[in-house]
């Protein structure tokens, strides 16, 4: 079946000069010259600034925004984002030793993710990060380790909802789940927090991923805010940080539209109120990390060969989904879409042609476009995958077959 290329935002939001697509104001051609050599990730700090901008204007002031660090942990990356947004949010010791290394206060990290060992917790404890509890387990083992090093933990609660975001690519709550403490045993928690002297600081609420109706998150925020005040009844300290998560999504394939983000903070507003006299000292965050950064990353490979087979014509990169899992389907698909992808040299050739774009490796499944139509290609030209600064080279192999690991670069 052929695949024609998505029509949404990807492809215009990086302009095009002399037929070559331009990103940090300088043309890909150069670009790839000042990298040395393909492939390689490109992320334009000027696009992530546009897209906080974008989210302070749409969302009611008083909501903090934090960056969910496992989009993209690229140091340059954490270190723009650390002076645009208001907090960081890592998901193991490695991401929360890149955020320490920002300008971010340590009071302003915190640290969420099932499965925590006493070394990672003894490092954020001793940092003075803030610890979304996962369970009983880890509650109990907190309160040893800060009364082992002198020093009172910040905790929160990760909250597992009765109730789920619907529509979202990746389910974080409703049901059973590894992540957070199911609502209904909340309680019991918190009066064990109280007894163990435990800096009781809020809740994290995290309900699902890369969700574009705007209709099932404004939903899912009334029913976070509703119980996250029923649970603040108990709690065993004024409630001072309230996460309700994010799950703000990006278009990435043919039909999708972008999210209605002005939709979504109209609807905030409204729900403010009841929240600010029930919880006064709470800071209201939304917690997003694709949102902010995918659209303003591409991919980048070089054609090695033009290659026929039996009526078909593939372009052979030297990438391919040991340094992007997620653009050859194997990222959590059920059924394999493209990613919207371009000759980023050759973006307005009348010349088009159905291709299939692969990589070196020695698989099936090392597959970048399939069937797609896009401009007539030569070796040496370049493919780019857009949509790529979230869960790009961190989500992939890229041990398999012993490949070289791709340049990441700002510009």
């Amino acid at each position: 079946m052929t695949r024609s290329q998505p029509k949404h935002t990807a492809l215009t939001q990086f302009t095009v000069n002399d037929n070559c697509m331009m990103i940090g104001g300088m043309p890909l051609t150069r670009l790839a010259q000042r990298v040395g050599k393909t492939p390689f990730y490109a992320y334009d700090r000027q696009k992530i600034t546009e897209r906080i901008r974008l989210l302070r204007q749409s969302l009611p002031d008083e909501v903090h925004l934090h960056y969910a660090m496992k989009a993209n942990p690229m140091p340059a990356v954490v270190q723009h984002l650390a002076g645009l947004v208001d907090g960081i949010d890592v998901a193991s010791v490695g991401e929360m030793h890149v955020a320490l290394d920002t300008t971010m206060p340590a009071e302003r990290i915190s640290f969420a993710g099932p499965g925590k060992t006493e070394h990672e917790l003894s490092c954020a404890i001793a940092a003075g990060i803030i610890l979304n509890m996962e369970s009983e387990r880890e509650m109990l083992l907190i309160a040893k380790l800060g009364e082992r090093l002198g020093i009172r933990p910040n905790v929160a609660i990760r909250i597992n909802p009765d109730f789920e975001l619907k529509s979202s690519g990746m389910k974080m709550g409703g049901g059973p789940k590894q992540f957070g403490v199911d609502a209904e045993l909340a309680s019991t928690m918190q009066t064990q927090i109280g007894q163990l002297g435990l800096k009781f600081v809020g809740y994290h609420i995290f309900s699902g991923s890369q969700n574009l109706k705007a209709e099932a998150i404004k939903e899912t925020h009334e029913k976070t805010l509703q119980l996250s005040m029923r649970l603040a009844e108990n709690a065993p300290a004024p409630v001072r940080l309230l996460n309700i998560g994010g799950g703000f999504g990006i278009p990435y394939f043919s039909g999708e539209e972008p999210l209605d983000i002005q939709s979504i903070g109209k609807h905030l507003h409204n729900l403010l109120p009841a929240v600010r006299q029930q919880l006064p000292e709470a800071q209201i965050v939304i917690e997003l990390g694709r949102y902010m950064v995918a659209e303003s990353g591409i991919y980048v490979c070089r054609v090695i060969e033009r290659k026929q087979s039996r009526g078909r014509t593939f372009l052979v990169t030297d990438g391919g989904l040991h340094h992007h899992l997620a653009a050859t389907g194997n990222f959590g698909q059920v059924i394999r879409k493209n990613y919207p992808v371009m000759i980023g040299n050759k973006v307005q050739d009348a010349q088009k042609e159905i291709v299939t774009v692969v990589g070196p490796l020695c698989t099936p499944l090392d597959l970048l476009a399939d069937q797609m139509e896009m401009t007539q290609a030569e070796e040496n030209d370049l493919v780019v995958v857009l949509q790529s600064g979230a869960y790009g080279l961190t989500a992939s192999p890229t041990a398999f077959l012993g490949h070289p690991v791709p340049i990441e670069i700002m510009v």
